[in-house]
């Protein structure tokens, strides 16, 4: 097993390989921030739900992948923005939009986990994690 410098990035990898190949279900090794990340895609309609699996020896992070009618997955594409090497900070007026108001910025503010649209109406500026369209 080896160890990760970015453990978000694996879990928006592992959502994009789920999704693009069509898989209804993955898991992920469960962290606060990862279970805020996918509440905040639960509320946003990009995955059905989610669920914190503690039977084993590691508590994991169950997602359910959500698809349209067509069969085309919600999600067409993640991108994590602020890394370990490289972090990215933005005050509330420089949060960017995500395809003209079509996807979501994931930003970590002083009161948690929350979308760019929330972080802008809440006036909090923070760090810039992930885009979601």
């Amino acid at each position: 097993m080896s160890v990760l410098s970015d453990p978000i990035a694996d879990f928006l990898t592992r959502l994009r390989n789920a999704s693009r190949a069509g898989n209804e279900s993955f898991t992920a090794p469960y962290s606060r921030v990862k279970g805020e990340v996918a509440r905040i895609l639960a509320e946003e309609g990009y995955i059905w739900n989610y669920e914190v699996d503690t039977s084993g020896r590691f508590p994991e992070l169950k997602v359910k992948v959500k698809f349209s009618d067509t069969g085309r997955p919600v999600i067409t594409d993640l991108k994590r923005v602020s890394r370990p090497g490289l972090r990215k900070y933005v005050g509330v007026g420089t949060i960017p939009p995500v395809l003209g108001g079509l996807g979501i910025a994931i930003v970590s503010t002083s009161k948690g986990l929350m979308t760019g649209h929330k972080a802008r109406r809440e006036k909090l500026g923070g760090e810039l994690m992930a885009f979601v369209w």
